[in-house]
């Protein structure tokens, strides 16, 4: 594969910055560049933006309202939209989900669910991970029974991010006990609003909160909510999984990250010298720097490698390993850069209504509630532990 941009490519560039100078609102822009917490009305306002560009499900078939790019395409529009601070665009429906009910899912599912998504009259949260069920997902234990043209479902989901905003989950449910743990298992779409659901919101160290615990104790889901075949449901969890994870290697979020720390780095002194020009802590800068030239150039060839319509592969867990070990290594490096000035976590100013002007404009007040909330990265979406197991196995044979 060429790495390198061709006048078509580098033509592109140029669309997708013009599009942000004129499309991207400069409060929100601000917003996201000074780490404030963003409401559901943030995420849906540009999220409805880039769809109207017709932009917002590139990964989709065209047909489904998807776009024609290829990987290199994916990846511009995201470096670009991460260098000029826009609202991440989440994932769950249009890179999770999406795909799946694509693949799997029923004439029916892909002309009801997929415009929905694409209109953002649904925001779909995650419902894999339960309390004794994480990177061994398969021992999780939500159960579905078959009840006529229902399932009721019993269980509990944890972790589920942004679930306070969602009308609905996808699911991984358990509708064989007697089966192998990945055979008896099925996917099935539900209701945030049908009655049995409960979501409590998990507390996190910041005061905050973006995860929650769902509950679900008799839910009624009708059996055309099942995606794929029943007790087939780990096929597509592991297709949505890979997905996700090269997702994870967040090459344009850690691009505009080490931008931000060079920055910061050429005008914060220790002893009179900007910390940039010493030789232990630029060397530190350098090494980051490699790897995540490294881990763009994998990321573009396993990407295009599955662009024919293929579902990435193994490698997907090398992205998940060496994307978040560098966003965490990154936002360690600006934590020592600005020192004593990340201790404080100033809540009052991280919310949407506050205009003042902040405390710390050059460095966002949300430096230590993102350097804690980013020890999280190397554990959801399978821990690095799983990935290294995957890998091992998968692809060294060993």
């Amino acid at each position: 594969m060429n790495l390198g941009y061709s006048a078509e490519q580098l033509a592109f560039r140029e669309e997708v910055r013009t599009f942000l100078s004129a499309k991207l609102p400069p409060a929100l822009a601000e917003r996201v560049r000074l780490g404030k917490h963003l409401s559901r009305e943030d995420y849906l306002c540009w999220q409805n933006i880039v769809a109207q560009q017709g932009w917002y499900a590139p990964g989709w078939p065209v047909e489904y309202g998807g776009t024609t790019w290829g990987a290199m395409e994916k990846h511009i529009f995201e470096e670009e939209c991460a260098a000029f601070h826009a609202p991440r665009l989440l994932p769950f429906g249009v890179n999770m989900v999406g795909p799946v009910i694509i693949r799997f899912g029923t004439e029916a599912q892909k002309r009801y669910y997929l415009p929905r998504i694409l209109s953002g009259e649904d925001w779909w949260c995650q419902g894999y991970s339960e309390p004794g069920a994480g990177s061994d997902l398969a021992s999780l234990s939500t159960r579905a029974v078959r009840d006529g043209d229902h399932y009721a479902v019993n269980g509990q989901k944890t972790w589920t991010t942004l679930g306070q905003h969602a009308n609905r989950m996808f699911c991984l449910v358990r509708t064989d006990p007697d089966a192998q743990p990945q055979r008896g298992i099925s996917f099935l779409l539900l209701d945030m609003d049908a009655p049995g659901v409960s979501v409590r919101p998990i507390t996190l160290l910041d005061g905050t909160f973006e995860v929650n615990e769902v509950f679900l104790n008799d839910v009624r889901v009708p059996v055309e909510n099942l995606v794929g075949e029943e007790n087939a449901g780990w096929t597509c969890a592991k297709y949505l999984l890979a997905h996700e994870r090269t997702g994870l290697a967040g090459v344009g979020a850690s691009k505009a990250a080490l931008a931000q720390l060079k920055n910061v780095a050429r005008r914060e002194l220790r002893n009179g010298r900007p910390m940039l020009d010493d030789p232990l802590f630029r060397a530190q800068v350098a090494d980051i720097e490699m790897q995540l030239m490294a881990i763009e150039a994998s990321t573009l060839r396993i990407v295009a490698a599955a662009s024919d319509g293929g579902v990435p592969g193994p490698e997907s867990s090398i992205l998940k390993i060496k994307g978040t070990e560098i966003r965490q290594a990154i936002t360690h490096l600006l934590r020592k850069v600005i020192g004593p000035y990340a201790l404080p976590y100033l809540n009052d100013e991280l919310q949407p209504e506050h205009v003042g002007e902040p405390l710390h404009a050059d460095y966002s007040a949300a430096l230590a509630g993102q350097y804690f909330n980013m020890r999280k990265s190397s554990i959801y979406g399978g821990s690095n532990e799983i990935q290294k197991n995957i890998v091992a196995k998968a692809i060294l044979g060993l």
